[in-house]
């Protein structure tokens, strides 16, 4: 089981990794737009369809990625306080009941949205450029999916958690600054030092 858990976590560090460029494309984007429409008094026909398509592709593929981090946000002033095992069965119960089904929906009404955009070769009608949408489209079930595997892993996670009484560690990637610290001064208090 750790094995297919390591392989999904490495398949959405990919992805996330990949996507995040996307921030560049979004940012030359908006950039190279305010210049040429405020500088040059000629603005772009495609800048407001590649903004939120980036977008749109950057939070859509940064899901599972998140999930795999265990960045999401929760309303953790209870969790928090309970030991791993029933953290883990909470968590568990809540993938089986909310998050599988609803990443199973979004899978299956993207494959639908996806399918008939690519029928219709969709292009934007937001825009004088009609950039096309479906391969942007496509990114939604594509995303479903890539949930719905992170989403068993987190669930092998929990059953370990709850076999074992500890978390499982999850792969090292970047961390917040806030956690960076915190894990500092728990190394420092537990070392018998005063945290500075």
């Amino acid at each position: 089981m750790s094995g297919f858990v390591r392989f999904v976590d490495r398949l959405n560090l990919w992805v996330g990794h990949s996507f995040a460029w996307t921030i560049l494309i979004l940012t030359f984007a908006v950039s190279y737009e305010v210049f040429v429409r405020y500088a040059l008094r000629a603005p772009t026909s495609w800048s407001y369809d590649i903004s939120y398509m980036m977008y749109g592709a950057l939070f859509l593929m940064a899901g599972a990625y998140t999930l795999s981090r265990n960045g999401h946000v929760r309303g953790d002033f209870l969790y928090r306080l309970w030991p791993p095992r029933v953290q883990a069965a909470v968590d568990f119960v809540l993938y089986i009941f909310f998050l599988l089904p609803g990443c199973a929906a979004l899978f299956y009404s993207g494959w639908s949205f996806a399918a008939q955009s690519w029928r219709y070769g969709e292009v934007s009608i937001f825009s004088p450029a009609g950039l096309p949408i479906y391969p942007m489209k496509t990114l939604i079930p594509i995303a479903g999916l890539l949930l719905v595997l992170q989403g068993l892993a987190e669930m092998a996670r929990c059953v370990e958690c709850m076999r074992t009484g500890q978390w499982p560690r999850r792969l090292h990637d970047v961390e917040e600054l806030e956690t960076a610290v915190l894990h500092h001064v728990e190394h420092e208090t537990r070392a018998g030092g005063e945290p500075r």
